[in-house]
């Protein structure tokens, strides 16, 4: 008997997965635990696993489909054994349909047949829905393939029949709001609106190469823009003495190897000072969630890491109740399986606040984007020598290391910032006392 497989539920923050690449075709023998997709989270990527054994029947979704946890992706099932498809997927060779069910021919071979537009069913049927022309819309699936959410890109104010007619008939551009009643889209706003006009290249020009937006890229984008448009965000820079975190980094670089020390860095020893002055001002260990302000307990450190496929931000849960050495080793490990793609969902969300180290590229100071719905986030840059004062006539020139506060003003006033950054670069000068608390 025919099984679904499902999109497997990735945490509790996870709502969708995009399937990155199918392992197996339409066809081909499948057993329990072999691996029929790869696909990509907002955090990370994911093996989706069958959990049957028999024939691959169908293949419910493509390539760059945006797939919600826990729905069918796939049927498993005998060879030649008839499927029922309950949602428009694609089916070559020619099949058989009678209402609503799809009678697989012998054998089961894939389920893709590109249509006219190359537009998958989904989007071709949403179009039509929303009387937005293909020959307007911009593709991002595989291989120049035209997907639902690409229409769903130009979805607008609801067209009235006559408007919708002639758009899909004539290729129109339909603006996203018209002249009629609620922003209604008439055919006369069609006629107001000139379909924008392709030049072919001259020759030799330039070669380009568009790259869909799609996966951590896509999601780190969103983020990004709301949160700059739901929070008001303001950054403080400062500078904080170094010498202790040099003289502190070099000690345990030359400590002995069964200490387990040698590893500890810079950014370990900031992230615990970080840590240890939260504490002292848990206005900042907290989220702003517009009518509530969520304070927490413990710190939870978010450590914003650069990987191969995008910035991650694994969090090292009570961090304000490890030690320095517990604090390194955990970091790491967190960094570690961002880096080979074994991290977690859940371990890349719960961040109460988020630090974001720059400093290797020799940036000195920079303006951090809030992490939302988090109340600030620091920047942290290179060290480099600043000129202090030392007496009347006399200036040093002492090892500083680069601070960026961006805090959101919905939440904390900048006096507050200002107090907390204080606290945090005093800390960081005398991070020697501070281990020893």
């Amino acid at each position: 008997m025919a099984q679904q497989v499902v999109m497997p539920k990735q945490g509790n923050s996870v709502e969708s997965c995009i399937i990155v690449e199918w392992k197996v075709k339409v066809g081909d023998a499948v057993s329990s635990g072999d691996v029929l997709c790869s696909a990509e989270t907002d955090k990370s990527t994911i093996d989706v696993e069958s959990t049957a054994d028999g024939v691959l029947l169908a293949r419910l979704f493509e390539e760059g489909d945006d797939v919600p946890v826990m729905v069918p992706i796939a049927v498993v099932g005998e060879k030649g054994e008839q499927v029922e498809l309950e949602q428009p997927v694609e089916v070559q060779p020619e099949p058989q349909q009678v209402a609503d069910t799809v009678v697989a021919p012998q054998p089961v071979v894939a389920v893709h047949v590109p249509d006219a537009h190359g537009a998958s069913p989904r989007a071709k049927h949403l179009s039509e829905k929303l009387g937005v022309p293909l020959s307007q819309v911009s593709p991002s699936g595989p291989k120049g393939r035209i997907i639902e959410r690409d229409v769903r890109a130009l979805e607008g104010q609801p067209l009235s029949p006559l408007a919708k007619e002639q758009a899909l008939a004539q290729g129109l551009v339909v603006p996203k709001s018209g002249s009629g009643i609620g922003g209604r889209v008439l055919a006369s706003d069609l006629k107001q609106v000139k379909a924008p006009v392709v030049q072919s290249a001259p020759m030799g020009a330039e070669e380009t190469n568009d790259i869909p937006v799609k996966g951590i890229r896509k999601v780190t984008a969103r983020r990004m823009m709301e949160s700059m448009h739901s929070t008001c965000q303001l950054t403080l820079h400062a500078y904080a003495d170094a010498r202790a975190l040099k003289r502190l980094r070099a000690g345990f670089k030359a400590s002995k190897p069964e200490l387990g020390l040698a590893g500890i860095t810079i950014n370990d020893l900031v992230l615990f000072a970080v840590s240890r002055t939260l504490v002292q001002f848990p206005v900042f260990n907290a989220h702003f969630l517009g009518d509530v302000i969520r304070r927490f307990g413990h710190v939870h450190l978010g450590v914003a890491t650069d990987t191969a496929k995008g910035l991650l931000v694994p969090v090292v849960r009570n961090s304000d109740l490890l030690s320095l050495r517990q604090l390194s080793e955990q970091t790491k490990a967190m960094i570690a399986k961002c880096k080979d793609g074994t991290v977690q969902p859940d371990e890349l969300s719960g961040s109460t606040f988020t630090v974001s180290n720059v400093g290797s590229f020799g940036i000195e100071a920079f303006t951090p984007v809030l992490n939302v719905p988090e109340v600030a986030i620091l920047g942290v840059g290179a060290i480099t020598l600043k000129p202090v004062a030392d007496g009347e006539d006399e200036v040093s020139f002492i090892e500083h290391i680069g601070l960026s506060l961006t805090m959101d003003h919905q939440a904390v006033d900048g006096a507050d910032a200002a107090r907390f950054l204080r606290a945090l670069m005093d800390n960081i000068a005398s991070i020697d006392l501070l281990l020893a608390l």
